[in-house]
Parts: C-alpha cells; sequence; structure tokens
C-alpha cells in the first residue's frame, strides 16, 4: 500500500525515525483540505506509544478537513544543514501516513492534553494548570501510525566498518 524509498541506502531505521518524532517539537500535518485542496499546518505535537497527538481550537480548517477525510500525513524535519560549496542539503526527516481521530470523552482528551503539556512546559504544575484552564476550548487529535519512514543526506548515512582491506589489481 505504501510506497518503498526509493534511495534505500539513505533510508533510517524505525527506531532512528522513532527518534526523529521523540525529539521534534514541530511538524507539517497534511490533510485533505477544501475544495480537493491539500491542506498541510504546522503543528506541534507528542509522539508517545506509537501515536502522534495534536491539540487545537475546537472548530476550523483542520477540524473540517479531519472530519472529511482521516487519512493523514505529518513530517519532522530534524535536521536542515544547507552547504553551499557542495550544492546539497545535509537534511533528516520523517514522515508518517495514518488516520486522525477527534478524542470525545474526556479521560482520553485530558491524558492526552497531559502529555502534550508536559512536552511543552515540563513542570507538572504549569501543565496541570495549562490543561484545566484550557480545556473547555481545546480539542485533541491522535494520528494512528500505519506506515513510517525516515531518510537522511547520503553524506549523514553511516559507512559499514571494513573488514578487509580492497585488494589491488
Amino acid at each position: 500500500m505504501f510506497r518503498e524509498m526509493r534511495r534505500k541506502k539513505q533510508q533510517m531505521s524505525e527506531a532512528e525515525t522513532v527518534e526523529i518524532l521523540k525529539r521534534g517539537t514541530s511538524g507539517t500535518l497534511a490533510l485533505f483540505g477544501d475544495d480537493g485542496y491539500p491542506y498541510a499546518v504546522p503543528v506541534s505535537y507528542v509522539f508517545e506509544d506509537g501515536k502522534i497527538y495534536f491539540h487545537g481550537g475546537k472548530q476550523g480548517h483542520k477540524l473540517d478537513a479531519v472530519s472529511r477525510n482521516p487519512k493523514a500525513s505529518f513530517c519532522v524535519i530534524d535536521q536542515d544543514l544547507v552547504v553551499p560549496e557542495k550544492y546539497t542539503t545535509y537534511f533528516r526527516s520523517a514522515i508518517v501516513f495514518g488516520s486522525m481521530r477527534i478524542l470525545k470523552t474526556a479521560a482520553e482528551k485530558t491524558a492526552a492534553a497531559e502529555k502534550i503539556a508536559l512536552k511543552y512546559a515540563p513542570d507538572s504544575m504549569t501543565a496541570g494548570q495549562l490543561i484545566a484552564k484550557e480545556m473547555p476550548m481545546l480539542c485533541v487529535l491522535e494520528l494512528s501510525i500505519e506506515h513510517m519512514s525516515g531518510k537522511q543526506a547520503v553524506e549523514l548515512v553511516k559507512k559499514p566498518a571494513s573488514h578487509s582491506p580492497p585488494t589491488a589489481q
């Protein structure tokens, strides 16, 4: 169902991809927008237990898009270093595909909102205060991951150790 990466030697392991998702602070969420146009929006998020959680208001383009079609893509750029003298970029990124769900119960919303708040405001007292204050106006979304991949510039690929010297010809 999902395409294989064309440049396989640049493909990162699942563990490396997960690390990008854990350490990132923002990414771009892509949805099926109005009139068939793609809708991509930068968002903050938290990755935990194989799912990605987002928050936002209780109405707007993002929620309309999720309600219309739950399929989504999410991309996090971990590194983006332009190297002008080599006319290239040393990049590292992760992309996921999955289905979005608007969390409905107070328990689900609170649990996910706590994860988000603790990521961005690690002082638990502050996180709790933020959640209590914002919960009535908050919508929380969950992305269940169906496929993920990570890719990096060929210059960042770790070279395997050579086990034998090259042979002379």
